[in-house]
């Protein structure tokens, strides 16, 4: 009884005296932001609750063998693929799932119904028939067999004449397709006519194995073009058969290289291969002459290979002037950077510095997060403005200088993210972008010295965009989101997060080993929304749910302001009582920077913890003198949508700012 009586004195007492705080304005709600059950669901046997897979994770692998022609003269595309496929899966399939993209092109695709009128970036109102399937067969249990398959949209469904095993049964889909090469693919692939010959960004060209995971089963949703991709790991071996005056560079390594180059090619990429300066490979006045190619006539085969990579795409013109560098990686380990661009657009204020961004690029994010994987690094000038696959990019050949660094930073960032880090892209697009855009700010800070530095990273630029009345949650299917808010939800309000998360939050010696390890945790592997929220949790050591509540599930607004300052026995030399709100629903850690009369200069940093209680906090400071200044947020950090509020300055005579 007398632990009870204490007890109910004491709480008492404490309601006593938070009668006597100041009372909070309403929309601040530290129940809501710091509610414990965002992340209360346990985890299992394939995810664990650390955010790291479970002892008995598994995956589906597919590797494939891809054999195809272009011809140029009627734009098409035909040939044949052998997929092998292995379900690891702890259930029997009776069906698998292939993804259909080219079929979006088709006009009574969902893609093409649900493109606006005048188009967008992902549609426009030029049309191809889509895939042409003229054979599907199945090999299982070593009978092949011709099998029956449903088309439906950019979605195809095998069934099978028996249950692909659980656990390791293997399988492998025959199919012979071919498809029309769209003019504008959506900006992912396309033709681009030059003066030297058309340029082919060829993407999205067999079909693909859809994901069957531990989430979800088969995950289906239809290509309409904001979502993009969400594809298992293998193996690929392809070949693309193409005229003889043709250039192809492609995903992998070129494995017959003394067929479809000459002798002094075969040299100059040797050379390039140890330099750190480009090195030309097919220089501008050598595109379209006898010499650039080692036959005359007919058509030559160009063969590729990749390993442990989720797609593959690539090019081919023969237009392509060529140039490659040397990329060094970590423990010694090289790849090779390449560029492929038409002769109008190869002065240094171009694409004649791409292969120096590329190797920047891949080099940066190599040292300080994950070492880049593929042979080569390929980035390919024509119609796409921006588009990204293993170990080649599309970008657009009209780019230059900081919008080419830009471009082909970011596209070669998502080698890292989806490529390496395997999310799901058609569902959670701020998992690839904003993860990349956040790496893109680092390493464009230090490209040469600086060179295309901007205020694009600054925080305080997103707050227009949080403030509008049709704002969105980031986690928000891209083919949900508004057309003009995709860029804020995918990639710049992500990567702002993840900047304050990583200089506010937690500070770099915490953030960097954790995201590190983000991404070594789940390479070649298939990560949720919770999976990376979870790591972060574990490895920070913080119960981060109320950042990831306020940033990424909702779209909260954050307003700190200074209300008053006063004396510790009212002698500015005993120290000063300053009193700070949090006006609005998100809260943040703050950083104070105090001046005083004296000249001193001094900052405070204080946890987020303050605001658990309320909306109010009054701080000590060590001062020694009379305040001069208070400022909040000195180095603009915070998205604060009223940044007037936070400095504080005494009231002088006629002039009422600062009360």
């Amino acid at each position: 009884m007398k632990y009870l009586l204490t007890t109910v004195f004491t709480a008492l007492l404490g309601v006593a005296a938070y009668a006597q705080q100041p009372q909070s304005s309403g929309n601040y709600d530290p129940h809501a932001l710091f509610a414990p059950d965002f992340s209360n669901e346990p985890g299992n046997l394939y995810r664990s609750g650390s955010g790291q897979t479970g002892p008995q994770y598994w995956q589906n692998s597919a590797d494939y063998a891809i054999n195809v022609t272009l011809d140029p003269k009627q734009r098409k595309i035909s040939g044949k693929e052998t997929i092998h496929y292995v379900n690891n899966s702890p259930d029997a399939l009776d069906m698998v799932w292939l993804q259909l993209d080219q079929n979006k092109f088709d006009k009574s695709s969902r893609g093409s119904l649900t493109t606006p009128i005048g188009g967008s970036r992902f549609g426009k109102e030029q049309y191809t028939s889509g895939y042409q399937i003229a054979s599907v067969q199945v090999e299982l249990n070593g009978k092949k067999i011709d099998t029956e398959y449903l088309v439906d949209d950019t979605r195809m469904r095998i069934m099978l004449p028996q249950s692909l095993p659980a656990k390791g049964g293997k399988l492998s889909i025959n199919i012979a397709y071919s498809f029309e090469v769209p003019q504008y693919g959506a900006d992912r692939m396309g033709i681009q006519a030059t003066k030297n010959g058309d340029i082919y960004e060829i993407a999205q060209w067999y079909p693909r194995m859809a994901v069957y995971d531990d989430v979800e089963g088969w995950n289906n949703l239809p290509y309409l073009g904001a979502g993009e991709f969400y594809l298992e790991y293998g193996d690929f071996d392809y070949t693309v058969e193409v005229p003889w005056d043709y250039v192809v560079v492609g995903s992998g390594d070129l494995v017959n290289a003394k067929e479809v180059l000459t002798s002094q090619q075969i040299s100059r990429l040797d050379q390039a291969r140890k330099s750190d300066s480009t090195v030309m490979i097919i220089n501008a006045d050598e595109v379209g002459t006898a010499d650039a190619r080692p036959k005359q006539s007919g058509t030559q085969t160009w063969h590729f290979k990749l390993k442990q990579a989720r797609d593959i795409a690539w090019a081919a013109s023969p237009a392509f002037v060529w140039d490659a560098a040397r990329i060094n990686l970590p423990a010694g380990k090289q790849s090779l950077a390449m560029s492929a661009y038409p002769v109008e657009v190869e002065a240094d204020t171009a694409w004649g510095r791409s292969t120096e961004y590329v190797k920047h690029s891949i080099e940066y994010n190599s040292e300080h997060w994950y070492p880049y994987t593929y042979p080569t690094a390929v980035n390919v000038a024509g119609v796409v403005g921006g588009m990204e696959y293993p170990g080649i990019v599309f970008c657009s050949w009209k780019a230059t200088t900081a919008s080419l660094w830009g471009v082909t930073d970011h596209e070669f960032g998502h080698n890292w993210f989806p490529m390496i880090v395997g999310s799901n892209e058609r569902k959670y697009a701020w998992m690839d972008e904003g993860f990349n855009t956040f790496l893109n700010i680092y390493t464009t800070r230090n490209f040469n010295n600086g060179e295309y530095t901007s205020r694009r990273d600054s925080v305080r630029l997103i707050v227009p965009f949080q403030m509008t009345p049709t704002a969105e949650p980031i986690l928000t299917y891209p083919d949900v989101l508004q057309g003009y808010n995709l860029g804020v939800d995918a990639y710049f309000k992500p990567a702002i997060g993840l900047l304050m998360l990583r200089e506010v939050v937690l500070g770099p010696e915490i953030f960097d080993p954790a995201f590190k390890e983000y991404i070594r945790r789940w390479a070649f592997k298939h990560p949720m929304p919770q999976d990376f929220f979870r790591t972060m949790n574990n490895l920070s050591g913080e119960d981060l749910g109320w950042f990831w509540k306020e940033w990424f599930v909702e779209n909260w607004l954050l307003d700190q302001a200074v209300t008053t300052v006063a004396y510790v026995n009212q002698d500015p030399t005993q120290g000063g009582l300053v009193t700070i709100t949090n006006n609005d629903k998100m809260a943040m850690p703050v950083e104070v920077e105090i001046r005083e009369d004296n000249g001193n200069t001094s900052r405070m940093k204080l946890p987020v913890e303050i605001w658990q209680r309320g909306d109010t906090w009054t701080f000590r400071t060590d001062t020694k003198s009379k305040i001069a200044k208070v400022t909040l947020d000195p180095d603009k950090m915070l998205p604060d949508y009223d940044p007037d509020n936070n400095v504080w300055q005494p009231v002088s005579f006629g002039d009422q700012r600062g009360q």
